[in-house]
């Protein structure tokens, strides 16, 4: 019902999972990950209970083969089951249970497997690989993503598009540092599941990324005067010792506070004040710039 990727970043410090299916909220059922762990999906006929399970032995140093050979013996259902697994080091592994509903099969390597059933065809995990081991200058989640477009592109769930999801750890990448998921998004229900994750992840992008250093802009001279000047065209009071205060009030209220830096503004944050702050239309053509008519 499903086709998956499980991943580790090429540091090894992110995890992640990303999954479509022709199932409602697969990204409820399928994912689990823990941050410099491992991270396994389980498909097919989905045994929750591996996920627990298997972070419990990923957790211990058990190899991502061993964690799959170890979670399928203890299951009288494995010929039903499917499983990815990526462990904090080495080859991931997957399993296929004979009984799955074709097209279904995996492939795994170093730091990643790809799995799925009810496929078009073996050409679905295929584009999964190929689009992973292609994509490695991306950041993580976007790479994650773009092999599940591939394969989706590919063929993806024979049945069709329902639900798509996203999962991706870090120890410390949560909101505000107090978490290790440093993206959790999922599409349950939708006609075209992957391209709406996608959206949902420029959003996450946006919203919550923290800022790069290396682009931040002094909030001193022309640059805090016109932020100063937008945000005062928003109605905000902007303090006459610059616009600090009113930049990080306006900041909160817009969900950006994740990119906030004082003394500092982020590039994406001053974008994004731009754009909020209407633009005056130009006079038209025969009439006074302040309205009159010539």
């Amino acid at each position: 019902m499903t086709f998956s990727l499980v991943a580790r970043s090429d540091d090894g410090r992110l995890h992640g999972v990303v999954v479509a299916s022709r199932f409602l909220a697969a990204g409820a059922l399928v994912p689990a990950a823990e941050a410099e762990i491992g991270a396994l999906a389980t498909q097919a006929h989905v045994n929750l209970a591996y996920r627990p399970q298997g972070l419990t032995l990923l957790r211990t140093g058990v190899a991502a083969a061993d964690v799959v050979a170890g979670l399928v013996a203890a299951d009288p259902d494995r010929d039903h089951r499917q499983l990815g697994v990526v462990a904090a080091t080495g080859t991931g592994a997957t399993w296929t249970g004979p009984a799955c509903h074709p097209w279904a099969g995996g492939q795994a390597g170093d730091g990643w497997a790809a799995q799925g059933n009810i496929l078009a065809g073996p050409q679905v995990v295929d584009a999964l690989r190929d689009a992973w081991l292609g994509g490695a200058a991306l950041p993580f989640p976007d790479r994650l993503l773009a092999a599940l477009r591939a394969g989706d592109q590919a063929g993806g769930d024979r049945r069709g598009r329902q639900s798509a999801g996203l999962l991706v750890v870090e120890r410390g990448g949560g909101y505000g540092g107090t978490s290790d998921v440093l993206v959790d998004l999922r599409v349950d229900d939708h006609p075209d599941p992957v391209t709406e994750l996608g959206r949902l992840l420029a959003v996450h992008t946006l919203l919550f990324s923290r800022p790069d250093p290396a682009t931040l802009l002094d909030l001193t001279g022309a640059v805090a005067a016109e932020v100063g000047a937008l945000l005062a065209a928003l109605g905000l009071p902007v303090d006459a010792e610059g616009p600090q205060e009113a930049l990080f009030a306006w900041a909160g209220m817009e969900n950006l506070e994740e990119r906030l830096v004082p003394g500092r503004i982020d590039p994406v944050v001053l974008d994004h004040l731009r754009k909020a702050v209407p633009r005056v239309p130009a006079p038209r053509p025969g009439t006074d710039p302040l309205g009159a008519d010539a």
